[in-house]
């Protein structure tokens, strides 16, 4: 990545940056100034190429860690940001409590492995529904906690998710959910200020919602309906209303590891309720 992405301003075209707020519109391959504009045109090229990772049109290995992330994110994001792919640089957060996975510490791979763990430890060719929507509830919490990217990691972890869901007898249809439901789910399993472990009680109801068992697909696939499935939580809007900068103050009082734990399958002390 090139290493003038290496600061919260840098990330905005300096002319663009509110000095109240310190968010501007990103820096993009479009050279668009107007944040809402940007995000239509975003939302146009990221919906054509999600139906290609939908369609299978490209090979992203399914090895479930952060690599795998950054080759979705990479081919999402190839005709917007000069970053597709690669994991931001700076600390971020999104309404109270504490902000999420840091960069700095290490936090961000900590949640990837922890991801990984679980999704390679899950015999899910076998798992029953009740476990399959805890366990993907769990999984999503952890890379959603790690939000990896400066941009774009709600759709970056649905086709994430997508792929883990490959593995069993169910797929996900994530327009059966509004942007509302799916944020406030999302929002609600951050971890408490001072803990680690995500709580992915509150995406429980939501993953039960979007879990429909896997069937044979069509014989002419509506490639509109599966660009709103992959994308439905991601209407656009301005990329700089996602994420705010996390402030300096919110990570003094808790040590990188304190109260750790990983992620646990269900029925062995799942942490799918509060840790």
């Amino acid at each position: 990545m090139a290493s003038q992405f290496d600061s919260w301003e840098s990330y905005f075209y300096p002319d663009t940056i509110d000095p109240l707020t310190g968010i501007g519109t990103l820096r993009n391959l479009y050279d668009e100034r107007d944040a809402r504009v940007l995000s239509r045109m975003e939302y146009t090229d990221t919906t054509v190429r999600a139906v290609q990772l939908g369609n299978g049109e490209v090979d992203v290995p399914r090895t479930f860690d952060g690599e795998h992330l950054r080759a979705i994110h990479r081919h999402l994001f190839q005709d917007v940001y000069e970053w597709a792919g690669e994991y931001r640089t700076v600390e971020m957060s999104k309404g109270p409590g504490r902000g999420f996975g840091e960069v700095k510490t290490g936090e961000v791979d900590r949640y990837l492995s922890d991801a990984r763990q679980l999704v390679t430890s899950t015999d899910w060719a076998k798992i029953s529904r009740n476990d399959f929507v805890a366990t993907a509830s769990t999984v999503f919490a952890y890379v959603n906690q790690a939000h990896p990217f400066r941009e774009g990691n709600g759709r970056t972890s649905k086709v994430f998710m997508a792929h883990v869901a490959e593995q069993s007898p169910y797929r996900f249809d994530f327009a059966r959910v509004s942007p509302e439901q799916w944020n406030a789910g999302s929002a609600m399993s951050r971890p408490d200020m001072f803990a680690y472990a995500p709580e992915p009680a509150s995406l429980v109801p939501v993953f039960a919602a979007v879990t429909v068992e896997r069937t044979a697909p069509p014989a002419a696939p509506d490639r509109a309906a599966q660009a709103r499935s992959a994308l439905s939580a991601s209407y656009p809007r301005p990329a700089s209303e996602a994420t705010k900068q996390t402030p300096q103050q919110g990570t003094q009082a808790r040590p990188p590891s304190a109260g750790y734990r990983g992620p646990q399958m269900p029925g062995h002390g799942s942490n799918v309720g509060r840790d």
